[in-house]
């Protein structure tokens, strides 16, 4: 059996800026990889397909796909796509633009013509299916049993680094998000980062939580069937990076190829991307256009060499262990469209061709069920991160976010005792919802969320990352002090107003915060 699982994550975006970092990355995300990714699962829904892959939606991502500020903010940015397309599909051959190939005007007017047949397919999409949020396309997929759906922990934290107490409040809320959107609780998740410290798996038993996924060096490459962890019964499936890197690796894969589309170049008048790969030494200011057919080829041909190295893994880790294998691929979701353009595309023709070709596929509740499964094992500290340990989010280069996030998770707990100790009308009476704790742990969970080292660690939007969360921490600190200085109404008026900046996991309720 071949499992596709496919990880969606994003930090939580929405009145933190706009651009070059910021809510931007959410709507280029929805528009190249969520819609279309989406439109391809119906289209192969529709033709009575089931089982084709595990989809992991973290609690941030659903949250910003049901958000109204999102939506709206969305269906905006859908729009100035169609008028930047229309700007470049409008130039004739005196227009000025910029030095490449890709720019000059007759080729930049062909570009922005199909451009904005696609800018009005996404706006028909979206004003027809989503202007009431993600979570009911999401839930149509889960009830046909198109997808399995993975869940996870509330704003996406790295977990072993996190206070035991709030990463069983976060796993526990998660999980709990996603069945209120989705009227599903999953069994499965992605653990954030892949990451994992013995004993994890108890408080995965714990929470209902049957399987999660490890990358392939936690079992030392040998991923062809899940395992039980320890003597707790949850089951790591690991990731094949023989068959994962294929696709995309830190150093080569598809997305690379030279007929496919150049993510990096823009034309500077429109906003766009219209220029292809070319070639990986060849300048932003020398990339050839890009042509459809040759990327429609090279898409044909890619997806029979993965349907090939799909076939030849399975047979032969099926004969290294003497009976029938698994092989899980695992992808962020975002490759499919944001990164890679014509990644959706290619996507559709593997689900169809590989069935075509012999190759079962299925789910990891499938695998499960039909009995990969093979001995206990003790699982190491590990991550998908480089390395595969903890480096990229516990290292030098982020010991300040370290720091910083033990002192803000110390802070929340401790001020949320408190006030819900106060709360207690009486004892032994239940204790009333408290607001001001619930925005405390709100706060605290968006501090930790582990994109914030990751940024740094690799460099990206590295002062983006630490000013967000340095931000949430500040929040943090602010209600605490409030409330710690007896101030209530003032603590109050503080957690309204950061509530209405984070205004996400609205049944998000402190009281189930476990006792020290």
């Amino acid at each position: 059996m071949f499992t596709l699982v496919l990880h969606t994550h994003l930090p939580w975006l929405a009145h933190h800026g706009r651009w070059p970092v910021g809510e931007e990355w959410l709507y280029q995300s929805w528009s190249s990889a969520y819609l279309p990714l989406l439109r391809v699962l119906r289209t192969l829904a529709a033709e009575d397909r089931t089982h084709l892959l595990t989809l992991g939606i973290t609690p941030v991502v659903a949250a910003q796909l049901d958000d109204p500020y999102c939506l709206e903010g969305m269906h905006h940015w859908l729009g100035n796509w169609r008028l930047r397309a229309a700007e470049a599909a409008s130039l004739r051959p005196g227009d000025a633009t910029g030095p490449a190939p890709a720019s000059a005007p007759e080729a930049l007017r062909e570009f922005g013509i199909r451009e904005v047949d696609a800018a009005e397919e996404a706006l028909a999409d979206f004003a027809t299916r989503w202007r009431h949020g993600g979570s009911p396309l999401l839930r149509e997929l889960v009830d046909a049993d198109t997808v399995e759906l993975l869940g996870g922990p509330l704003a996406h934290p790295f977990q072993p680094l996190l206070a035991p107490r709030l990463r069983e409040f976060a796993l526990r809320e998660g999980l709990a998000d996603t069945r209120h959107r989705l009227a599903h609780a999953p069994t499965g998740i992605w653990a954030p980062e892949c990451a994992y410290a013995p004993g994890m798996e108890h408080g995965y038993a714990a929470a209902g939580v049957t399987h999660f996924m490890v990358d392939g060096p936690s079992l030392h490459g040998d991923t062809t069937l899940a395992r039980p962890v320890t003597d707790s019964g949850v089951l790591a499936f690991g990731r094949d990076l023989t068959v994962s890197y294929r696709v995309w690796s830190p150093k080569s894969g598809y997305p690379g190829h030279a007929a496919y589309r150049d993510f990096h170049t823009y034309d500077h008048r429109t906003g766009l991307k219209p220029a292809r790969v070319t070639g990986r030494a060849v300048p932003p200011e020398e990339k050839a256009p890009y042509d459809p057919a040759r990327a429609d080829a090279a898409v044909d041909a890619h997806v029979a060499d993965f349907v090939e190295v799909v076939r030849r893994r399975l047979h032969s880790e099926s004969e290294r262990i003497g009976r029938p294998a698994h092989v899980v691929a695992a992808f962020d979701t975002e490759l499919f469209g944001h990164w890679w353009y014509e990644g959706p595309v290619w996507l559709e023709r593997v689900l169809r061709a590989l069935p075509e070709a012999g190759v079962r596929i299925g789910t990891l509740a499938d695998a499960a069920a039909a009995g990969f499964v093979g001995a206990p094992v003790d699982l190491p500290p590990s991550s998908w991160g480089s390395g595969k340990d903890w480096q990229v989010w516990s290292g030098e280069q982020v010991a300040d976010l370290v720091r910083l996030n033990e002192e803000v998770v110390d802070t929340a707990l401790t001020a949320v005792d408190k006030a819900l100790a106060t709360r207690a009308a009486t004892p032994g009476a239940p204790t009333v919802r408290d607001p001001v704790a619930d925005q405390i742990l709100r706060e605290a969970l968006l501090t930790v969320s582990s994109d914030w080292p990751f940024m740094v660690s690799k460099d990206s939007a590295a002062d983006y990352a630490r000013y967000r969360a340095h931000l949430h921490a500040h929040a943090t600190r602010e209600i605490a002090d409030a409330l710690a200085s007896g101030r209530r109404t003032a603590a109050r008026r503080i957690a309204d107003g950061w509530n209405r900046a984070d205004n996400l996991f609205g049944a998000l309720d402190a009281r189930r915060l476990p006792r020290p």
